[in-house]
């Protein structure tokens, strides 16, 4: 799969590492769209003690249609960027539901 498409994605030997910005405490939970090389999630979720964390590793699995024990946040725990690794054999499956 080619991946211009998904600039905010990199192939790696576990899986996928997910570019992702984060805008927490919006009227609800979606993926907008692609901002400075970032898949860009609005979440309702507060950034207090770990909610937006939660929200976002939760609110992944469910678009990517994987066990939430397969997604973690590697990176930028407390902040808006984050990087997340997304443990997955096929990547082009799981690249395919996402809403872009």
């Amino acid at each position: 799969m080619a991946f211009d498409k998904y600039p905010f994605v990199t192939l790696t030997e576990k899986g996928l590492l997910l570019d992702v910005l984060i805008q927490p405490r919006a009227s609800r939970n979606e993926i907008v769209g692609i901002h400075d090389g970032c898949l860009k999630i609005r979440l309702a979720a507060p950034p207090v003690e770990g909610a937006a964390n939660k929200a976002c590793v939760e609110f992944i699995a469910d678009v990517l249609g994987v066990s939430r024990s397969k997604v973690s946040i590697v990176n930028g725990h407390s902040s808006r960027k984050k990087r997340i690794l997304v443990e997955v054999t096929d990547p082009d499956k799981v690249l395919k539901a996402l809403p872009l």
